[in-house]
């Protein structure tokens, strides 16, 4: 599809997706979600490609979900489209935003500037979020009469604990860079001019481990960061234990340790 509200940068191994509404803060809309979820499956797909990155254009990541075109519409009686009111947090029908992150290859956000209310909670499912020390964050959803959404109320209770993350939900407030990386909302903190090459620098990291046991690992975090049955939870991780001791990328990094020499995954 082309896109009008994203960018898509191919980047040796690794997809570069930018939100690109400036002028707004690059804030969502129905048409953006449908565009990165396009982006995502198309570097899925990419077997050149290892890693995403997500940031925003402009001095913005992304300011939340666009009052005009989301809110004031549905207001108005008319859905704000793709038929939002049958989709999972007000996103298009069909598109399950958390599932779509978790099952793709593994996301870095690079957060440049606000990141408010969806423009949080839609990188919530990443693996990895860097941030630049000018970066804001805000689950504002109590100021405009609204719940989070996008699995959020269980994502953040995941990465900040419960206590902090009552805190943010409830009274909505601005959370500068250092707090959110204080409480671990955030992985890493750096400077602005250097948000670009961390951000690669991390997903490059990562592209060149081998892609299966990528997306196994993914998975386990997945299904047993919240699950209290130990024996479920090592009965996953040796299922595809055993499924990785045949694969040829084992085959490869063991070969690749007794040559003293860097294994090639992909």
């Amino acid at each position: 599809m082309s896109y009008e509200q994203i960018e898509y940068d191919a980047r040796d191994d690794v997809a570069w997706v930018t939100l690109d509404r400036p002028e707004k803060l690059n804030a969502w809309t129905p048409r953006m979600a449908t565009e990165l979820a396009d982006a995502f499956e198309r570097a899925n797909t990419d077997p050149s490609i290892g890693a995403i990155v997500m940031t925003g254009a402009g001095r913005g990541f992304c300011a939340g979900a666009d009052m005009e075109d989301t809110f004031r519409t549905r207001i108005r009686g008319t859905d704000p489209g793709a038929n939002t009111a049958e989709g999972d947090g007000g996103m298009p029908k069909g598109l399950d935003w958390v599932a779509l992150c978790r099952r793709s290859k593994p996301l870095v956000a690079a957060v440049n500037g606000a990141a408010v209310g969806i423009g949080m909670t839609m990188i919530l499912p990443f693996d990895v979020l860097l941030a630049s020390s000018k970066a804001k964050f805000s689950m504002a959803f109590i100021k405009v009469g609204l719940v989070p959404e996008l699995a959020s109320s269980h994502l953040l209770v995941q990465r900040m604990g419960f206590g902090r993350a009552s805190e943010m939900c409830l009274s909505g407030r601005l959370y500068d860079a250092n707090e959110a990386y204080s409480a671990r909302l955030v992985e890493r903190l750096v400077e602005p001019d250097e948000l670009h090459d961390a951000a690669l620098e991390c997903a490059r990291g990562i592209a060149s481990n081998p892609p299966p046991q990528l997306q196994m690992i993914k998975d386990l975090l997945t299904a047993n960061a919240s699950d209290t049955d130990l024996r479920a939870i090592q009965k996953r991780e040796s299922e595809l234990l055993r499924r990785c001791w045949e694969t040829p990328e084992h085959k490869e990094a063991v070969d690749a340790f007794l040559e003293k020499r860097t294994p090639k995954f992909r």
